[in-house]
This record gives C-alpha cells, sequence and structure tokens, in this order.
C-alpha cells in the first residue's frame, strides 16, 4: 500500500468537530474504516451513521476525555483490531495574557496537545513498527515556529508536538513507519469562534476542508517529510517568522490577537 491510505483503517482524535471532522470526512470518501474520538459521543454517533451511509465504510464512535491520565494505553483498549493510520487532531488553546490564566484551564492544555500525542504514539506506534507498517499524522500548528504572546501555552505545546514528531520520524522511518507533523496555518474552527476570524495568526485562513485535503496530500507523498504546513502562503509565512527577529514579531502577534469584545 505505500503511503496511500485509501483502504486503512484510522483513528483520528479530535474528530467532533473542526479539522478532526474534516479528516474523519476525507478519509472515509477514501475509503477508510474509522474509529473516530473526541468527547461529545452525540456528535461522533451522527457523523458516523453520515460516513457510513454515504460512504459505505465501518466507523466506530469512542467518547473518551484526552485529557485524562495514561490516555494511550486505556484508548487502546477500547479500540479492537489494526490501526494503519493515527491522526492526532485533538487540542483547544486558551487565549488570553498568561497571567489572567487559570492553571487547571493551562494543565488541560498540556495533557490534551502534549500529554496525549505523547501517549497515543507510545500506544500505537510499537504495533505498527512490528508489522512495518503505518503511520502517525501529529496535528501541530504554524504557532509552532514562532512565540506568540497571548497564546503562550498553546504555541509551546505545538513546539513541542513539532520537535517530537520529527524525532520520531527517523526513528520509525527505519521501520517503515511514518511519523510527521503536520501544521495547519488559521482555519475557520471553533477557536477563531471565540477569539474572532480577524485574530489572525501569521499566515492565510484555511477552511478545515482545505487543511484535511493539505494533510492527506503529505501523507502520500512518495516519502513523507518530517513536517509539512498546510497551504503555500502558510509555509512561506512560518518560514519568515523563524527569520524575523523576535523583538519585532511578538508586537505584531501580540495586536493580532486581541480577544474579540462582547
Amino acid at each position: 500500500m505505500g503511503n496511500d491510505y485509501r483502504t486503512a483503517r484510522a483513528l483520528v482524535t479530535g474528530a467532533s468537530s473542526g479539522i478532526g471532522e474534516a479528516f474523519a470526512k476525507a478519509l472515509a470518501a477514501r475509503g477508510c474504516d474509522l474509529v473516530l474520538v473526541a468527547r461529545r459521543q452525540d456528535r461522533l454517533s451522527r457523523l458516523c451513521e453520515e460516513l457510513q451511509a454515504r460512504h459505505g465504510i465501518s466507523c466506530t464512535a469512542v467518547a473518551f476525555d484526552l485529557s485524562e491520565p495514561q490516555p494511550g494505553a486505556r484508548l487502546r483498549a477500547l479500540v479492537e483490531g489494526d490501526v494503519d493510520l493515527l491522526v492526532n487532531s485533538a487540542g483547544f488553546a486558551i487565549q488570553g495574557p498568561f497571567l489572567d490564566g487559570d492553571a487547571d484551564d493551562f494543565a488541560r492544555v498540556l495533557a490534551v496537545d502534549i500529554g496525549a500525542v505523547v501517549d497515543l504514539c507510545h500506544a500505537f506506534l510499537p504495533e505498527m513498527i512490528r508489522r512495518r507498517h503505518g503511520a502517525i499524522m501529529n496535528v501541530s500548528s504554524t504557532t509552532a515556529y514562532q512565540p506568540v504572546p497571548t497564546l503562550a501555552v498553546y504555541a509551546a505545546a505545538k513546539a513541542f508536538v513539532l520537535s517530537f514528531s520529527q524525532s520520531l520520524w527517523y526513528e520509525a522511518r527505519q521501520h517503515g513507519v511514518t511519523v510527521f507533523s503536520f501544521a495547519p496555518g488559521p482555519t475557520h474552527t471553533e477557536f477563531f469562534d471565540v477569539i474572532g476570524e480577524s485574530a489572525n495568526v501569521v499566515g492565510r485562513m484555511q477552511t478545515a476542508e482545505q487543511v484535511a485535503a493539505a494533510g492527506l496530500r503529505a501523507l502520500d507523498r512518495r516519502r513523507t517529510p518530517p513536517s509539512a504546513v498546510s497551504g503555500a502562503g502558510n509555509t512561506i509565512a512560518a518560514a519568515l517568522a523563524r527569520l524575523i527577529p523576535r523583538r519585532a514579531l511578538m508586537p505584531a502577534l501580540a495586536r493580532s490577537l486581541r480577544p474579540v469584545k462582547p
């Protein structure tokens, strides 16, 4: 099958909305059987019913809170059979000045955006390596390429995902398995419903469907890179962000991410 995951069984986290839901729909259209994971059982069940009826695939909904301790082994125990593709798409942010934030909220961001990614990779990657087949896409963000005031914890978490995935790319490729980081730019999702559509991080706004299509194109490459960014404009913006002096970059980013006033 190579890197063409068109008849695979895929597990997608964060599948009840946004980018995760878009990945689920795109994979179902390819003929992939699905395991969809999120906290909202009602949304997952409706999505599974829709995708099964439309594409004739098998779809399992698993209501699961990835912020709980050691989610990898617990989730693996709930999923029967092999998983060929793991899409770690679940994630969220707390936006605002760090000193105004709640410590419990920050802990949950770290648990979902970092802890769950590491733990799910640890739970599913060994089986892929034993079979010498499989892929893991860890969804990062273009915020991984620069510090972002008012999104300090989220941006740092996504920088971790980028570095972690690049390291696993090297380790796993020796066993015929692909691991990579995929970084969407600003995307029309529930995140921007909270802070406002005009509050753009560096890059071009895309739909969740465009992001999912770009992620699967990166997966389909004969040699998937250790990291990929969604869209040429966002790729350029991420590269430029690493070159601009931080003293100049961060004030502009802070101004662009002011919350919408009620």
